[in-house]
Parts: C-alpha cells; sequence; structure tokens
C-alpha cells in the first residue's frame, strides 16, 4: 500500500525516521548536492522562512514506512507561488508512476494554497542546448513530456537559460504550471517569481549582475511558453484533483450504542454520533481508521486503581436494563468507603444523574480505545485525528466520574503523548473539564485550558475559577477561561485568542481539544449561540496554531444542528493546520498574562527555591542566602532591608530581582539577584523585571544602581545583559570570589525624578 505523507518536523520519531532516508535518497541519487543543503532540510522545517521559503515535503513510502520516493515543495505567500525544489526516487526502485503520484499531490498542494502558479527546472531536451549524452537528452524530452500531459511547459524569450558563468552549458528550462488556470503569465508577476528564485535559492550562485540580467530579458506580456511537443494541448489535464490529500483521521466508536440509557431527559444517546456521523459521510475530508485496543495501563495512569476496578465490577453486577444513580455522597470518610452499591456510586461519582449500568464500562472503555487511536495516528504523522465518540469524558477526575462521563479520554490521550513532550488540552465544552485539571493540577507537562460557562451557574459549578492556576509544578499549567450566560460567537472569539496565545507560548507537541458543541445555539444543556460559521471560525483559529491535533468529542445534545457544526469546525480546523506556519518576524515576545508584586507570600520560599535550582547557575550557599533574606523580609516585612519583585504568568513564578539599599547610603542600592525561568530567557523578560525594579528603586529615592558579578565563564552573559541594560564597569577585583575569579561591579544613574513626586 502506498501513502504521500507530509513530513511538518524533524522531532516526531516516525518523521526523524523518514527524514533520514529522505537524505539518503538525495545522497545517492545527487552527486552534486553538498551534505550541508541535505542536512539542512530538518531545519527547514523548523524554520520555514530562514530563507524566505515555506518547505513542504512529503513522503511516499509503503506500508512499512519504507519512503520509496519523496518531493520538496517551496512556497512564498507574499508573491504567492510554489517552486518544486525536488522529486526523488529512491535508487534501485522503478518509477512505476510513482513520480506521477508525487507531482500530482505537489499540484494539489499548490492548488490548495490559492498559487498563481507552480514553477520548477528541467533540464533542456535539445542537443544544442545540451552538451550531454544522448541517454540524458532522452531523459530530459520523457520528463517534458511528462510535465505537458498537465499543460506544464518551459518559459521561453527569456535570458533564463544563460550561463551564469563563462562556458556553462545545459542550463535549465523554468517551467510554468498554470494549474488550473488558463490566464496568461504576466512579466510583472514573473519578474518577482525570478528574483526571489536567484537571490534566495541560489544566492551563493548567482551575482547581482546575472540576475539584472535575466529580470532584464523579461519583456514579453504576456510572457511566452514553448508550443507543445509531446502532447495534444486539447489532451492536457491541468484540471486538480484532491486523491492525494491528507484526510483527517476519523476513528468511529464502533460499539456506543449498547450505551443506551432510556431514561427521560438523558440526552447522552446514540443518535448523538449518528447525527454527526451521518454528515461527515457526505464529505471526503476524513478517512476512517479502526479503532485498536490498548492495555488498561493506559487508564491507571491518569485514574486511581480502586476507581476504575470499581466501574468495572459495579457494572458487571447490574442487572441488564437497569440503572444504579447515587443519592448519597460518602466523602467524610475516604478511608472506609461504604459496601451498598447505591451508596458506593456516591463515593465516587460528583452528581445524581449519571448511571452505574451494564453496558457503561464497556462503552466508556472502548471510548477510551477510540482516543487512544487517534493519538497514536498523530504519533505516526498524522496531522488532524478525530475520535467520534461517547460516553464523553472531560468530567471524569482521577478517582470520580460524572456529568455522564466515565473515564477522561482526554487525559488518557495526553498521559499517552506525553511521552514524546509538551502536550496542551484546549477544552471548549460549555462546561468545565474539571477531570483534566484534576488530573494534572499539579503537573508542568501538560498544559490545561479550559473555555467554558461560569461554574456560578454551569455544572460542575464547584470548579473552574480563574483562580485555579495549579500547584506544585504544575503552577500557572492550568487556565480557566469562565463566560458569562449570554455569549455569541464574535465575544467568545476574543477569549478563543487568550486560550491560544497562552498555547502558543507553552509550545506544545500536540494538542488536544476537547470538542463540546453544547456551545451552539439552541443546546438543551447550555446557554450561548454559536452559529455553524462561528464553529468554522474557531476551527480556523485552532488550525492556524500548526499544531498536530487529536480533537476528542464530548458534550452537543442539540442533535439537528450537531453534524453540521462538528463537519464546520473540523473543516476550518483541518485546511488552516494544512498551511505552511505563518512567517516568524522575530519580535521580541509578548508575555501575555504577566503581573508584577512586590509583597512576598510564605508560598514563594517554595517557588523561589525551584526557580534558582532549574536555572543551573546558582550555588547552594547563594539559594539558601536568597531564602534566608525572603525568609527575613516575610518575617519582619522590612527585614534586612532587602526587598523582592516577582514577575508571575498566569500565576506561575517565572523571574524576580533582590534589591535593597547600600547601608549609611542615602540614593544608592544594590541589585542583588536577577533571576529568569530558563524556557523564557533570552525574551526580553529579564529587561521587563529590571525596569520594573528600577521604577521600584526610583519610588523609593533611589539614584545609583550598584550589582556585583564575577567573571566567570557561566556569568557571561549576565554581564552583557547588564551593558545592555544600560549599566558600566567601574570597578574589577582580582581574586574577589576565589583564586582567578574576578569580581566585576557594574553601575548605574537613574534619573531624578524628584519634581514628579517620585522620591
Amino acid at each position: 500500500m502506498l501513502k504521500i505523507r507530509r513530513i511538518h518536523d524533524d522531532i516526531l520519531p516516525v518523521n526523524r525516521d523518514a527524514l533520514k532516508q529522505i537524505k539518503e535518497i538525495l545522497k545517492t541519487r545527487f552527486d552534486l548536492v553538498s551534505e550541508d543543503e541535505i542536512d539542512s532540510i530538518g531545519e527547514k522545517l523548523r524554520n520555514p522562512f530562514k530563507q524566505r521559503f515555506a518547505s513542504i515535503l512529503f513522503a511516499a513510502e509503503n506500508d512499512r514506512a519504507k519512503v520509496l520516493g519523496f518531493s520538496m515543495l517551496l512556497y512564498e505567500p507574499q508573491i504567492n507561488f510554489c517552486f518544486l525544489d525536488w522529486i526523488a526516487i529512491a535508487k534501485g526502485k522503478s518509477s512505476g508512476g510513482l513520480g506521477g503520484v508525487l507531482y500530482e499531490r505537489v499540484r494539489e498542494e499548490a492548488a490548495s494554497l490559492g498559487v498563481k502558479g507552480l514553477f520548477f527546472e528541467c533540464l533542456p531536451d535539445d542537443p544544442k542546448a545540451c552538451d550531454d549524452s544522448r541517454d540524458n537528452i532522452k531523459k530530459n524530452k520523457a520528463r517534458l513530456s511528462f510535465y505537458e500531459q498537465y499543460g506544464a511547459r518551459p518559459i521561453i524569450h527569456t535570458a533564463y537559460e544563460a550561463p551564469v558563468k563563462p562556458g556553462e552549458t545545459c542550463m535549465p528550462h523554468l517551467v510554468y504550471d498554470g494549474l488550473q488556470s488558463r490566464k496568461p503569465l504576466f512579466p510583472g508577476f514573473l519578474k518577482k517569481v525570478v528574483r526571489a528564485i536567484l537571490e534566495r535559492k541560489y544566492r551563493d550562485y548567482c551575482p547581482p549582475a546575472y540576475v539584472r540580467l535575466v529580470l532584464g530579458s523579461i519583456k514579453e506580456n504576456p510572457v511566452q511558453l514553448r508550443e507543445f511537443r509531446y502532447v495534444k494541448p486539447e489532451a492536457a489535464r491541468i484540471e486538480v484533483d484532491d486523491r492525494y490529500m491528507e484526510r483527517i483521521a476519523l476513528v468511529i466508536h464502533d460499539r456506543h450504542a449498547i450505551h443506551h440509557v432510556h431514561e427521560q431527559g438523558y440526552v447522552e444517546s446514540p443518535v448523538r454520533i449518528q447525527s454527526i456521523q451521518s454528515v461527515l459521510q457526505k464529505t471526503t475530508m476524513f478517512e476512517t481508521i479502526g479503532v485498536r485496543t490498548f492495555p488498561e495501563k493506559h487508564m491507571l495512569a491518569v485514574h486511581d486503581t480502586d476507581f476504575v476496578n470499581y466501574i468495572r465490577r459495579a457494572c458487571e453486577s447490574v442487572p441488564e436494563k437497569k440503572s444504579i444513580y447515587p443519592y448519597i455522597f460518602p466523602i467524610r470518610n475516604r478511608m472506609r468507603p461504604p459496601k451498598e452499591k447505591s451508596v458506593l456510586s456516591g463515593y465516587y461519582c460528583i452528581d445524581t444523574f449519571t448511571p452505574i449500568n451494564r453496558n457503561a464500562y464497556p462503552a466508556a472503555r472502548r471510548a477510551v480505545d477510540c482516543a487512544l487511536t487517534a493519538a497514536q495516528e498523530v504519533v505516526e504523522g498524522r496531522r488532524v485525528a478525530y475520535a467520534l465518540l461517547r460516553p464523553p469524558g472531560h468530567h471524569a477526575e482521577r478517582r470520580s466520574f460524572g456529568g455522564f462521563c466515565y473515564f477522561n479520554n482526554n487525559a488518557i490521550a495526553a498521559q499517552y503523548l506525553s511521552r514524546f513532550g509538551r502536550i496542551a488540552i484546549l477544552d471548549i465544552d460549555y462546561h468545565h473539564g474539571n477531570g483534566q485539571q484534576n488530573i494534572f493540577y499539579r503537573r508542568a507537562d501538560v498544559l490545561t485550558v479550559s473555555i467554558h460557562g461560569h461554574p456560578k451557574f454551569a455544572y460542575p459549578y464547584f470548579s473552574g475559577f480563574e483562580n485555579e492556576t495549579g500547584k506544585e509544578e504544575g503552577e500557572g499549567f492550568n487556565l480557566n477561561l469562565p463566560l458569562p450566560e449570554e455569549m455569541d460567537g464574535e465575544k467568545y472569539r476574543k477569549t478563543l485568542s487568550k486560550a491560544l496565545l497562552r498555547i502558543t507560548e507553552y509550545k506544545p507537541l500536540f494538542l488536544i481539544v476537547a470538542l463540546g458543541l453544547d456551545t451552539a445555539k439552541g443546546d438543551p444543556t447550555g446557554t450561548w449561540s454559536l452559529m455553524p460559521g462561528d464553529f468554522e471560525q474557531n476551527g480556523r483559529m485552532i488550525g492556524e496554531l500548526n499544531i498536530p491535533t487529536i480533537v476528542i468529542q464530548e458534550g452537543g445534545y442539540r442533535t439537528r444542528t450537531l453534524g453540521q457544526n462538528a463537519v464546520r469546525f473540523l473543516k476550518g480546523l483541518f485546511y488552516a493546520n494544512q498551511k505552511p506556519a505563518k512567517p516568524d518576524n522575530h519580535k521580541r515576545a509578548v508575555f501575555h498574562g504577566l503581573s508584577y508584586r512586590l509583597e512576598p507570600v510564605p508560598e514563594d520560599m517554595r517557588r523561589l527555591r525551584t526557580l534558582m535550582n532549574a536555572t543551573g547557575i546558582f550555588t547552594a550557599i547563594e539559594t539558601e542566602m536568597a531564602l534566608r533574606l525572603l525568609q527575613d523580609r516575610l518575617d519582619h516585612d522590612t527585614g534586612s532591608g532587602c526587598y523582592f519583585l516577582l514577575a508571575e504568568q498566569y500565576g506561575r513564578l517565572i523571574g524576580f530581582s533582590a534589591y535593597g539599599p547600600v547601608p549609611c547610603s542615602v540614593t544608592s542600592f544594590k541589585l542583588y539577584w536577577i533571576v529568569i525561568q530558563p524556557g523564557l530567557q533570552g525574551r526580553g523578560l529579564g529587561r521587563k523585571i529590571i525596569l520594573e525594579t528600577e521604577k521600584s528603586i526610583q519610588s523609593q529615592g533611589g539614584l545609583r544602581i550598584y550589582a556585583e558579578t564575577s567573571e566567570r565563564i557561566h556569568n557571561a552573559s549576565l554581564r552583557l545583559f547588564y551593558e545592555r541594560c544600560g549599566y558600566r564597569i567601574i570597578s574589577t577585583i582580582e581574586d574577589y570570589y576565589a583564586d582567578g575569579e574576578a569580581g566585576i561591579t557594574y553601575f548605574k544613574m537613574l534619573k531624578n525624578h524628584s519634581k514628579k513626586g517620585l522620591i
């Protein structure tokens, strides 16, 4: 079985393996390609605009992940064209039509980007223009004949084929494929294209004079293409279809219907899946994937063993067509759980309307398999996977169920993926995702974000408040964005933008979207009024993050609109996710959610130690000294005269400075420490903190700041930082810290703002 897969990065193991094979194909098929260019492929994917082109790489693989061939497409979004850089088949493999499949995939991609044309180079088929062997001329003819089948032909009457250096022969044609358009090619557009190719792709080969020569030769309006030589014009297939385009992996719960609670008012019914599935089947965006079976250990990684065992055993013991609902909640004595089934259900449940019955466990257990199957699809290189499942899972906590949820599908998938790197969960159900918050509240490797109705009026009522930001290592890695009862799409997207900014700053390897469609207008469990167009715009915003994404179905109970809303959301997400990343302008980071405070609290003792240890710079003595000064500050308010400025982002301590007046001086202060979270260094945060520190010093009458550091190599970046912030060296004391380790004193004079009332 052959599949064409886009390689988006060199991070996932499956992509790294494919890149290794692609580089080997390049080495064996193209002798003149340098090692540096071959090795740079991964970097081009990571930093798509380093050469001011976005690199789009496709691998043709068999069912054993063997790369049989590949193509590399360069995309220029501002001029709006694509350049086909490579098409190559593995040595020893006959094409067997593989080159044609790769070219058709390239055309599909270029057409989906809406470019004005696809360009590439091809060696000449005329012996007069190429001092080459008869065999190579024959191959060149075959290539140009193949491309003519799609209407692609060489551009003529320009100096593009002129030699760069005297004596060069076999200079390539520039070939133009207008894709589905029959519009003529105009010289103004072509000049921009040619300049970009020569100055970017061949910047080390083509001198400015040559570029001017070629550009000056582009005069004809419209630009002329060579006449067809091998194919009749009317036989050229210029249409582009999408048969080789990647699809969304669709994982449908194959046994969800066994969980059917017939009680009046129980809206979590099988018709939910059926109404969505019936609309999905009318589109071509999806490829259905069979549900795989995964071991129970993945559930036990996020749920307590006794809780999982209870759900399984209790469901097995309930008679057919009967349900047990909790009515007593014995939460006061965790060490002595009750034995009565109906009472014991309340020991693990958070509400009175989520039943235990014969089929709840097998249905929920299979839903976990669906979520893990979707997760495995993105591990294997898929860009978007959708787990259409029920019962939902985002209300299930480590040792409790409720809200129609038994096991937390999102959390289990996140835990499964966390072995590869950071994971973010974005919950966009109408109700708060209390389950994943509870499970990951003390962890920093999984960011949990939830947009939901405020708990003062929306289920589950007891969680989802803004001040719930995480604890211990998870401090700052839980973001709740509760919203009012009335909410339309435009207002919702303002909050969604905040959520996406937080996810962007976190830089996860995978994104899990807990998709609740109960935010739609008319849903019986919600109060908001999102329309189908809103779902598509929301999906597009999320897709523009360009992160491999698993969508896991949660709520949504207005069956008349479920399917339409799901398809519109996935359409927006998928097509935005497929587009190349936007250019990185290398601007200083904007730190959203950043705040400062001058008054420490006892919890800062632990946070300060964690932060200083994380830097790997400070000795144990230095860390203990900072903690003693902080403790003194907590005990005596003014304490030793050392002040702390603490910088927080979403409630997490990400940096601080320690400073205080120089004893017996009037306007002199000493800067003891400035410490930044390692992952945020080099992004301008240090400058922000030092400016806030200087403002605080000025407010206390300070005019002069002194900072000491050593000449250790580890402190080189700190010394450079001081100098960039306007500090200058006023003294160097040899052997100050140790033999051969000098002490350096920096100084900065602040402006006197006494007239403005600051001192």
